[in-house]
């Protein structure tokens, strides 16, 4: 049976990162992915809290379609999400002796006018599972695994939703872009408050602010807004409950490469600025990988192991990167890379950041602060003022 390494791209017309080459479970313990045999397709899953990982093949009563979303659950199960005649299926799946077993979830049939049903990334605990069904002026948040009675409807939030990112250890607390009016702003989702919607990130009133990546641990969140540099979107970082502005480094800004940040180093609670970024870097020969760290003001480029499910990976806390592979000689393996050891820049060198609103703590000679003038100082006019991260509503939510 041969296996190769898969590198999807977003879906057209969608706001999403390039998706990854295989979806690891939140606590790493787990991955799924869609292998091939021939012109085969079936779901596969991977152990990775071993010795060594190992995969066991999944195959249904047929092959899959390219398209399938598959997602490793907590207790080894696989999710699986398909498509057959308007409705979603989903499915769990798990190994039974020499075939798979399969636990029918139920199904969605969404409005015809529903753009687009994707899974959001594994939500931690490993228990539950989550889907976002896309319309022209809302957006339906499903849980499609760990409720009583199949897949159930959790909130609706109006407008046009993507991306997706948990900001805590519990799976109560989840980011999603909402575009209203013509503009992408991070929005919260409380899933223990019916689906309360708060503001979460703008950081001026007609940039587009995404949120790409966060760590429940030390705070820090990867973001992509305009506002720097309008209609041109670049990668910045902020700390959830902090004083300081959002920053925006220049080492960031690769020409002609599409970067995504896709795994930040965990149990750095104290210091978010050392926390080491795994980055995705998609060019014109290729796709490798970057690793950077706020404190620094380079990314060290690294070449992708053979195999490289573009866009996968974890950290350890201890900071070895993990980046799964798969190649005909060797079709369930794991690179492991060590951080490069900081260069004890400060955070913020060379960086642009989005000042803050008069209204809040004032920022200056803080640590992570950027050299240069105090831009929040500007004398009037000045442009509108963008709404500082530290205003993000998962502070007192989660303490309810």
């Amino acid at each position: 049976m041969t296996a190769c390494a898969i590198e999807p791209s977003a879906d057209p017309g969608s706001d999403d990162p390039p998706r990854a080459g295989c979806s690891i479970a939140a606590e790493g313990a787990y991955a799924a992915r869609l292998a091939r045999s021939g012109d085969s397709w079936y779901p596969e899953r991977w152990t990775l809290d071993g010795p060594e990982p190992y995969a066991v093949p999944l195959p249904g009563n047929q092959p899959e379609e390219p398209g399938t979303e598959v997602q490793p659950m907590g207790d080894g199960r696989v999710l699986v999400h398909r498509t057959a005649a308007g409705r979603h299926l989903f499915s769990l799946l798990y190994p039974t002796g020499p075939c798979t077993g399969e636990l029918p979830l139920g199904a969605i049939e969404c409005p015809a006018d529903t753009t687009r049903l994707r899974l959001l990334p594994p939500a931690p605990g490993g228990e539950r599972a989550y889907a976002l069904a896309v319309g022209p002026r809302s957006t339906v948040l499903w849980q499609v695994a760990g409720g009583a009675f199949g897949p159930e409807r959790v909130a609706e939030v109006p407008g046009r939703c993507s991306g997706g990112a948990w900001l805590d250890r519990t799976g109560r607390i989840l980011a999603v872009d909402r575009e209203t009016g013509g503009r992408t702003k991070a929005v919260v989702v409380d899933l223990e408050r019916d689906g309360e919607v708060s503001p979460l990130l703008q950081i001026a009133a007609d940039s587009d602010d995404r949120i790409l990546l966060a760590d429940p641990d030390s705070g820090l969140v990867l973001i992509r807004s305009d506002a720097p540099s309008p209609g041109r979107g670049r990668l910045g970082w902020g700390v959830l409950g902090s004083t300081l502005p959002v920053r925006f480094p220049e080492c960031l800004r690769l020409t002609d490469c599409v970067v995504t940040p896709f795994a930040i180093q965990p149990g750095q609670a104290l210091t978010p600025e050392r926390c080491a970024v795994a980055l995705r870097v998609d060019g014109a020969f290729g796709s490798w990988v970057g690793v950077w760290r706020p404190a620094e003001r380079e990314v060290r480029h690294l070449p992708a192991p053979e195999g490289w499910l573009a866009g996968a990976g974890l950290w350890t806390a201890d900071g070895e990167l993990r980046l799964p592979c798969a190649t005909p000689q060797s079709p369930c393996a794991v690179a492991r890379l060590a951080a490069p050891d900081t260069g004890g820049g400060r955070a913020g060198d060379a960086e642009d950041s989005a000042p803050h609103e008069t209204d809040g703590p004032a920022a200056s000679d803080g640590p992570g602060e950027p050299d240069g003038p105090d831009t929040s100082a500007a004398p009037a006019p000045a442009p509108p003022r963008p709404v500082p991260l530290q205003q993000a509503p998962l502070a007192r939510r989660v303490t309810k």
